[in-house]
């Protein structure tokens, strides 16, 4: 558990560092940051997420490597309605919402052409795995989040 959280904490480093050059591709897979809020305590949380754009959005998975137990980021983005995330160079508050229960297998199919191991961690449990849309926010100012464009 040490080694991960030291290679999460580098890589968000990295990633911030070069807006996204390093780290923002790993072995082909797009990565972003995201920013939540602790549920219990309120302190920031960062860390890297593969991710797909798909419908305009940019689409996150909560399979925790398939674990019977979902990851503690997406149960703190549930009790919030908004987070933050980096992508590339740019960081911007964004919204939340599930696929589309009678979209699912399509948002699946796009997750798994671009990150197989996805195929993989739906075997591992027998929880339903959330897919998440994650759209820029429409008032920055309601969210608590800044917009901004991270400068060099």
């Amino acid at each position: 558990m040490a080694n991960w959280l030291a290679f999460t904490r580098a890589h968000c480093s990295i990633y911030r560092g070069t807006r996204g050059l390093i780290g923002g591709n790993l072995i082909g897979i797009q990565m972003l940051l995201l920013t939540t809020r602790g549920r219990k305590t309120g302190k920031s949380r960062t860390l890297p997420l593969a991710y797909v754009e798909y419908k305009g959005e940019f689409v996150v998975v909560a399979s925790n490597g398939g674990a019977e137990k979902p990851p503690a980021w997406w149960l703190n983005l549930g009790a919030a309605q908004t987070a933050e995330i980096q992508v590339r160079g740019e960081r911007f508050a964004v919204e939340w919402a599930h696929a589309p229960r009678e979209e699912r297998m399509d948002y699946w199919r796009k997750l798994q052409a671009a990150i197989p191991a996805y195929r993989m961690y739906r075997t591992r449990t027998d929880r339903e795995i959330p897919i998440i849309r994650l759209q820029r926010c429409a008032s920055d100012a309601a969210s608590g989040w800044q917009t901004r464009d991270i400068e060099q």
